[in-house]
């Protein structure tokens, strides 16, 4: 599938905020006809960044959801039993019932098979387990599967492939290898400046810039849940909308934590680094 480079102006146009590092090695997985894998912290926008590529390029999107105990007749196929079973009671001469027509097709085969261009999505794969990996081997090294009872399916060509961690495993080296790979951490102070300006109205970029901080700030200390990208999202835009004395009072928005909102204020307190309090 032939598509130009990306640069940081298009990113831009769909609201995705992105520094030249991602930008480039999301076009040398595009070049190379490989699958990405982007791992990060959980809300650094990792399936966002998925969505604006479909969005921005034209692309079907197509999203597998892992989770514990996902497996390969929830993502690959299944077959149609019923239907088979009405073909067996119809008694009709050398039906087989190991046909296409009786394959039920989950993402990974909707994915390798869809004639439009595609984007498929394998969100969060460290949710599942070893042996899942093990199932996607195939499929993203040699762009196929093999069904059992029916052959080796083979895939288009006209797919982007792109994989996310929230690192809460480690995965195996074999996948790995099988990708490109790139750490999406928590947006820079600039680029977060840049969100709240695009997100928030009647915001000048001397306030965006000052609540950036105070969100590097806050991510920096030792918090059991750092806050994602959207909650600091919503954070900032409620505060600017009000007139408030203290953002003490709404921690709730940002921090979904009890000791992490007491740290907070502690740490505030001892340096006393922010005045807007």
């Amino acid at each position: 599938m032939k598509i130009n480079d990306l640069t940081i102006d298009g990113l831009e146009q769909e609201n995705y905020f992105a520094t030249q590092e991602l930008i480039d090695v999301v076009n040398a997985a595009i070049f190379l006809d490989k699958p990405l894998l982007i791992e990060g912290p959980a809300g650094t926008g990792k399936t966002f960044l998925a969505k604006t590529l479909s969005a921005l390029l034209n692309l079907e999107l197509i999203r597998l959801q892992c989770h514990e105990g996902i497996d390969e007749d929830k993502s690959v196929y299944e077959w149609n039993y019923k239907k088979q079973l009405l073909s067996i009671q119809k008694s009709e001469e050398n039906e087989n019932l190991f046909d296409e027509k009786y394959l039920i097709k989950r993402p990974i085969l909707t994915a390798l098979t869809t004639e439009e261009n595609s984007l498929f999505l394998i969100d969060e794969i460290d949710r599942s387990d070893e042996e899942f990996e093990a199932l996607l081997l195939e499929v993203l090294a040699e762009n196929q599967v093999t069904i059992p009872e029916f052959g080796t399916i083979k895939g288009s060509e006209n797919r982007i492939t792109i994989l996310t961690s929230n690192s809460t495993r480690e995965l195996s080296d074999a996948l790995r290898r099988r990708c490109i790979y790139y750490y999406l951490d928590f947006p820079s102070i600039e680029i977060e400046t840049k969100v709240f300006m695009n997100s928030i109205e009647d915001i000048d970029e001397n306030e965006a810039r000052k609540y950036a901080s105070l969100v590097s700030f806050i991510r920096s200390l030792s918090l059991n849940k750092i806050p994602s990208l959207i909650e600091s999202v919503e954070w900032v835009k409620y505060n600017n909308s009000k007139d408030q004395e203290s953002v003490r009072s709404n921690l709730g928005i940002l921090l979904k934590d009890k000791s992490d909102q007491k740290k907070y204020v502690e740490k505030l307190e001892e340096s006393n680094e922010f005045n807007q309090e």
